[in-house]
Formats: structure tokens, sequence, C-alpha cells
């Protein structure tokens, strides 16, 4: 089961990273302020985690938004382990991708399928970047329909083995009109 989604700028040197989005699933938290200052913690370690893996690329900065979410398929990303209280109760597992300006993250509990997990998320991902928006020096999202993308791929936080038919319904019955 995935325990929470993250969608983050990671910032930079003089800017920190800002959480854009994050929605946690399972049972509502006592403590909503708590659970708030858990995702931010795995937004800043994904986002060190960005910053690393871009430093050690050699690549310049990328554009702010691509045009085109296709290229996420190939977008770098990788996975790191959380340890129990760290900060959630059990042991879990981070996969996460670094898309230009943005990262998206799962939290997955630490007996998840990783593979069925980075695949989602980069499906995920392509959906997303369509309703980011740049607006000033950051980026917006309408959260209505992040939560409606959410609800669709990744329903009550379980990963589903996600067909080509099963998309093409999944937009044909009103997913698509998140983007809208």
């Amino acid at each position: 089961m995935v325990l929470a989604f993250v969608l983050l700028s990671p910032g930079g040197r003089p800017a920190p990273c800002r959480l854009l989005y994050a929605r946690s699933f399972g049972p509502p938290p006592h403590d909503r302020l708590l659970r708030k200052e858990q995702l931010l913690a795995v937004a800043r370690q994904v986002s060190s985690h960005c910053h690393l893996q871009h430093a050690s690329s050699g690549r310049p900065p990328a554009s702010p938004l691509p045009e085109d979410p296709s290229p996420l398929h190939a977008a770098p990303g990788g996975l790191f382990h959380l340890p129990p209280g760290d900060p959630f109760p059990g042991r879990a597992t981070v996969t996460w991708l670094a898309a230009p300006s943005v990262a998206l993250a799962l939290v997955c509990e630490a007996h998840e399928n990783l593979t069925l997990a980075e695949g989602t998320l980069r499906l995920l991902a392509g959906r997303l970047t369509a309703l980011l928006r740049p607006h000033g020096p950051g980026l917006l999202l309408r959260p209505e329909a992040a939560d409606l993308v959410l609800d669709r791929l990744l329903p009550h936080g379980q990963l589903l083995f996600l067909s080509r038919p099963f998309l093409h319904a999944v937009e044909r019955d009103g997913g698509g009109k998140a983007a809208r």
C-alpha cells in the first residue's frame, strides 16, 4: 500500500524546497500538523536526492516545465528507505522521480512492489505535470484536479496494474477532465 504521495519543487541554493501537493492514504491522522511535518520531511529528503542526482549528472538546468510530458518516461529517479519512526511508524520505501523543476514521490510500505510503484509514479508524473502551471517564480497545481487523478489511478493508496485499455477507459470516463 502507498502511504503518501508528495509533489514538490526541489528549490535551489537560495530557496528551500516547497511542497506543492501532498496526500496521505490510510486512516486519517490524529494530528494533522504532525502529518504535514512528516510529509515535509519526506519532501526535504527527496529534494536532497534530486540535488545529488543532478549534481552528479553534470547536465545543465532544464526548462521549468516540459511542453510535452512524454519525456518523463526517461526522467531520472530513484528510491531510498526510511527507517521506522523517521517519519512514519514502520519501515517505508520512497520512490521518486525528478521532472524539470518538480519532483514526485510515493512513500510505500516496505513490502510493496517497487517496480509497480515506479511505473505508477511515472504515469502520475505525466498526468500531473499537465496540471501544473507556471506562476511568477513558482508553480501552481489545482488540488481538486490532482485529487481526481490520484483517486482514479491510486484508489485508497492501492497500486494497480494499469493496462493501456484501462487507462483509455479512465480517460473516457472522466479522468481526462482533470486536465481541463
